[in-house]
């Protein structure tokens, strides 16, 4: 496809893209091509060394690292218990997709735009983890932490909230369901491979009727995002 050899050509598109990056960021980045990697999905590039799942890979690692390292200096006298459910409430698939598209990640992100059905998923959150997969590699682990608790944790994170949030939210639809005498079930949809790895379908349903679907890399994240899709749809 045409639009995909012209995605990075160009020295006008090269700067106003290093601009648009240097603006989400709020630093001046190095490596340049290493963040057109991390922001690269494969459905424009397919090569393992040029789309941003080994980027992801390792963004993963160090963010759930610093969360970890945050969290244990915040609550100096929680326990394993608290401190592992705060993490998963912060660094869960749909917080992170959220986060992304505030950061305005969407708009710089390179992937196929005539696959609607991209517009709409997960992968800025993935796009995300990415990008600090990037900003690790090109500036280390002490900057990553800074950044990464001054422009995702600070501004978007609020920890005071996040620690009455239900983390569970099957239970809290599966409550409704008992409560108001409705079958709730999660079925897989489809199974697939993608790049080597297991990519699952899961559907919400009430009284048999599909409510919401949701794709991830294992059911337990998929069925928790469908689950979170179906409470927003169903107004609880």
């Amino acid at each position: 496809m045409q639009f995909i050899k012209n995605l990075f050509g160009g020295q006008n598109k090269n700067k106003e893209f290093r601009k648009q990056l240097s603006n989400v960021l709020g630093f001046t980045p190095g490596d340049v091509a290493l963040y057109k990697t991390a922001l690269s999905h494969r459905s424009v590039r397919e090569g393992a060394d040029e789309n941003n799942e080994r980027l992801e890979f390792l963004g993963d690692a160090v963010l759930s690292s610093i969360v970890a390292h945050y969290l244990f200096r915040k609550y100096p006298y929680k326990g394993e218990g608290f401190l592992t459910e705060m993490r998963s409430k912060m660094v869960n698939r749909q917080k992170l997709n959220d986060i992304a598209l505030k950061m305005g990640l969407k708009k710089i992100t390179f992937y196929n735009k005539f696959d609607n059905s991209l517009k709409i998923s997960q992968i800025f959150g993935n796009t995300l983890e990415a990008l600090i997969g990037a900003v690790f590699l090109d500036k280390g682990y002490s900057r990553t932490q800074q950044w990464v608790e001054k422009y995702i944790i600070m501004p978007y994170l609020f920890i005071d909230d996040l620690e009455v949030i239900e983390i569970n939210i099957k239970n809290k639809l599966y409550g409704w369901a008992n409560k108001n005498g409705k079958a709730l079930e999660f079925e897989t949809l489809n199974e697939k491979f993608e790049n080597g790895r297991r990519l699952f379908t899961i559907g919400a349903t009430v009284d048999g009727e599909l409510i919401a679907e949701a794709k991830g890399y294992n059911k337990k994240d998929a069925s928790q995002i469908a689950a979170q899709l179906a409470v927003d749809k169903l107004g609880l």
